[in-house]
């Protein structure tokens, strides 16, 4: 079948405010022409991010009544426990309300001032954390990720003999940890392979420094695996994923991903003894260590969500129906990454407006563009995101200035789809018109998030 259906049906509908250019070009100047400051009820299609903003299922809303409110030792601990455990494989489970805080525990435990860490790409939380600690992000991408027009089908992957130098050239004391993220989100959403990982572990292990992987996309890494790796096409997903951490020696998780959840993440490992100085800043900064600063109903709904994540028709859907927007753009000439990856789309924004320089932030404009134009929230993954140095104060061009178009999981259909289709064209067709932006007013950490701008 050429068509692809949702493996869901809808039950619950919430409406959509409409708005016109007119309302949309005052509501961009209150909101300092940052879409992050935005409110959501004047975004008409909300691609900001698919962190937190996943529709539950009718099992998992279910199970969220069910949740065991007990301060200590709760039902809905141990079930959430025992879902991770079966699924990651590690022993050591830590609760925490979201992934940022399960690298910030990681990080103010592992991290030194003037550490590396080496990733095939950090985010920006990551890099934030470890900036914050005084460590020192390190970003080793395959060189095949320079090409986004390439079918190279895992550009994700970390480039393993760059890693073997930066640790022959700064020495393993100077590295507590090693991490990969799966999918590569800075990156493009790019899928990582099992050998790439399989070999990160082997350089890992040969150098004594532990090995993190950053887990928030997992389902999706493991079902590119099933789909683009040879030897895999045949093994459940969910073998996949398995095989995939017990490489690592731990990793961070953020629930608001790959398990549809509204709030929540953890950390893991098996080392005991980290995890119990892991718990000490857990139970000083989010709870006590068997809800973590979740409530019980959201373990149960992660419970469920970690389940229902790695079922393999949905899997199936949310990387075609990706796929879908992805090849429309290519057919029509418009600059993207591809092959396409699986939460998002990822427009080449200096291609897109190759007349503004990057540190004219071709990515925020575009963003703005798309907003006017179609009520379409998206984020910058570039120069405003990762130009600025925190500890210099430097700014320079980041690898690559993207506009990342995130699509929540099991929230919009193929028209709606349609409907940014037809916008990104639309604003290809002015793109000569669209002026560059400048930074007004920042924070040092994270200014993506808060930033104000105004055009040039």
């Amino acid at each position: 079948m050429k068509t692809i259906i949702e493996p869901f049906r809808i039950k619950m509908v919430e409406p959509i405010k409409l708005t016109t250019r007119e309302d949309r070009e005052q509501l961009i100047r209150d909101a300092h022409h940052n879409t992050f400051l935005l409110r959501a009820e004047d975004v008409i299609i909300d691609l900001l991010t698919d962190s937190g903003t996943s529709a539950m299922s009718s099992e998992a809303w279910g199970a969220m009544m069910r949740g065991d409110e007990s301060y200590a030792g709760a039902r809905s601990w141990f079930r959430f426990r025992d879902t991770v455990k079966d699924i990651f494989g590690f022993e050591q489970v830590i609760p925490t309300h979201q992934g940022r805080a399960a690298e910030h525990i990681l990080f103010g435990v592992m991290v030194k001032p003037g550490s590396f860490v080496p990733n095939n790409t950090h985010f920006d939380t990551t890099r934030g954390n470890i900036d914050f600690v005084g460590g020192h992000p390190v970003d080793l991408p395959c060189k095949e990720a320079q090409d986004l027009d390439s079918d190279f089908p895992f550009k994700g992957n970390m480039d393993t003999e760059g890693l073997e130098n930066f640790i022959a050239e700064h020495g393993a004391d100077d590295i507590p940890v090693i991490m990969v993220t799966v999918t590569n989100n800075s990156g493009g959403g790019q899928p990582v392979s099992m050998a790439n990982i399989r070999e990160i572990s082997r350089i890992a292990r040969a150098a004594g420094i532990p090995f993190y992987i950053d887990a928030c996309r997992f389902a999706e890494n493991s079902h590119f695996i099933k789909c683009r790796e040879a030897g895999y096409e045949d093994v459940a997903t969910i073998d996949i994923a398995r095989e995939m951490f017990s490489y690592a020696d731990g990793c961070t998780m953020s629930a608001k991903k790959d398990s549809f959840g509204n709030i929540g993440g953890f950390l893991c490992t098996n080392d005991a003894e980290l995890a119990s100085q892991e718990r000490n800043i857990l139970i000083m900064t989010e709870g006590f260590p068997t809800y973590g600063g979740l409530a019980g109903r959201d373990l149960e709904a992660i419970a469920v969500g970690l389940r229902e994540t790695l079922d393999e028709h949905y899997l199936d859907y949310r990387l075609l129906s990706t796929q879908y927007v992805v090849e429309h753009l290519i057919d029509a000439g418009i600059p993207v990454m591809a092959p396409a990856g699986g939460h998002a789309v990822y427009l080449d924004a200096r291609r897109f407006l190759p007349h503004i320089e990057p540190l004219q932030y071709p990515g925020q404009a575009l963003s703005v563009e798309l907003y006017l134009e179609a009520g379409i929230r998206t984020a910058e993954i570039g120069t405003v995101m990762f130009g600025l140095d925190p500890q210099t104060g430097k700014e320079q061009p980041a690898r690559l200035d993207l506009l990342r178009l995130a699509i929540p999981r099991r929230v919009y259909t193929q028209s709606h789809m349609d409907y940014v289709l037809e916008a990104i064209q639309l604003v290809w067709e002015r793109r000569a018109a669209i002026r560059g932006m400048k930074i007004v007013k920042a924070p040092k950490f994270l200014r993506h998030f808060t930033a104000h701008f105004d055009w040039l």
